[in-house]
C-alpha cells in the first residue's frame, strides 16, 4: 500500500485530450472511462481527478487536491490563492495561448468599451470582465453566460467576452473583435500548504520537468545522418542545433555521422540542402522529451 499520494486535479472537457497527450509524452499512462472522474494513472503515488478547469483553483485553494492544471485565467476568475508551479503553454488546438477578448456585432457600429455604457455584455468571466470595466470606467450590465456565448448578441447581449484561439467561432457568428482583456495558459498550480510538504514539493519536481521536457519536445525533431568528414564545414553551417550537433565517426574512415534536435517545420526545406552538401543516410525521428 502507497503511504504518500499527491492529489492531482486534471481539466475535463476541451482541454482533456491534449492534457492526456502532454502526459503520455511524459511517460504516464492515463486511463478513463468516458463516465468516470476518477482516471488511472501508471504512477501509484499520483491520485486523479477529473473536474471542469473553472473549478480546479478553487479546490486546490481549498486543499481537496494538493495540486492542479487549469488555466490562469481561472485562477483570476475565482481570486485562488495558489502556488504557480509551472506555466505549460499549450491548449486544445495549438501551442499557444488562449484570449480572453471584447467582441461586438459586426454592424453594432460599436468601437470601444466606451460605448457599451448601460449596456449588457454576457460572459462565463464575469469577475475577469468587471475587473477590466473597471478600469475602463465603465458601468455595463454583466450576465453569467452558461455556454453558446456567440449566440448572445444582438438580442440577449449587446457584447461578449469570450475566450478564442483562432477567432474563428467569432467571426463565424458575424462579431469583430474590440478589445483584448487578457491572454492565459494553462498552469500547474499547488496548494500552499501542500507544496511545504517537502514530499509532495519534490514529486511536483518531477512531474513538472517531465511535463515540461514533453513540451519542450513539441514541434521538435531529431536529424540523423552520415557525410563524408570533410563536408562537415557545409553542413554545420547550415544545421540549427539546441546546442552544437553530436558528431560521431564511423567505422569506414573519412566518414562520420551527426544528430541534432531541429524545429519540426524547418526539416522539409532543410533535408534538400544537407542532401546537396552531402549528407547520406538521413533519418527523422519524433522526440518525447527534451529534458535540459
Amino acid at each position: 500500500m502507497v503511504e504518500k499520494i499527491l492529489k492531482l486535479g486534471l481539466p475535463k472537457g476541451s482541454l482533456q485530450e491534449s492534457t492526456f497527450n502532454l502526459f503520455r509524452k511524459a511517460g504516464y499512462r492515463i486511463r478513463c472511462s468516458s463516465r468516470s472522474y476518477y482516471p488511472r494513472i501508471d504512477d501509484p503515488e499520483i491520485e486523479c481527478m477529473l473536474m471542469r478547469a473553472q473549478e480546479i483553483a478553487r479546490y486546490v485553494e481549498l486543499g481537496f487536491l494538493d495540486a492542479g492544471l487549469t488555466g490562469y485565467d481561472w485562477v483570476m476568475e475565482n481570486n485562488a490563492e495558489v502556488d504557480f508551479i509551472s506555466e505549460l503553454v499549450y491548449a486544445k488546438q495549438n501551442m499557444r495561448p488562449v484570449r480572453w477578448v471584447l467582441a461586438v456585432p459586426e454592424d453594432s457600429g460599436i468601437q470601444s468599451v466606451s460605448q457599451l455604457e448601460g449596456k449588457t455584455i454576457a460572459t462565463e468571466v464575469v469577475n475577469i470582465t468587471e475587473k477590466y470595466l473597471k478600469e475602463n470606467s465603465v458601468k455595463a450590465n454583466v450576465e453569467f453566460s452558461w455556454g453558446a456565448t456567440e449566440a448572445k448578441p444582438p438580442k440577449l447581449a449587446d457584447a461578449i467576452v469570450e475566450v478564442t484561439e483562432t477567432g474563428s467561432t467569432i467571426k463565424a457568428n458575424n462579431l469583430e473583435i474590440i478589445d483584448e482583456l487578457m491572454q492565459s495558459t494553462t498552469r500547474l498550480i499547488a496548494n500552499k500548504k501542500s507544496i511545504k510538504d517537502e514530499w509532495k514539493k519534490n514529486k511536483l519536481k518531477e512531474i513538472t520537468m517531465l511535463l515540461e521536457g514533453a513540451l519542450a519536445a513539441e514541434e521538435k525533431a531529431g536529424l540523423k545522418m552520415n557525410l563524408l568528414e570533410e563536408n562537415l564545414e557545409d553542413i554545420l553551417s547550415i544545421l540549427p542545433a539546441l546546442k552544437r550537433p553530436t558528431v560521431s565517426n564511423l567505422s569506414e574512415k573519412g566518414w562520420i555521422a551527426i544528430e541534432t534536435v531541429v524545429d519540426e517545420d524547418e526539416v522539409k526545406n532543410l533535408i534538400p540542402q544537407l542532401k546537396q552538401k552531402g549528407a547520406e543516410g538521413i533519418i527523422e525521428y519524433p522526440l518525447n522529451k527534451i529534458i535540459p
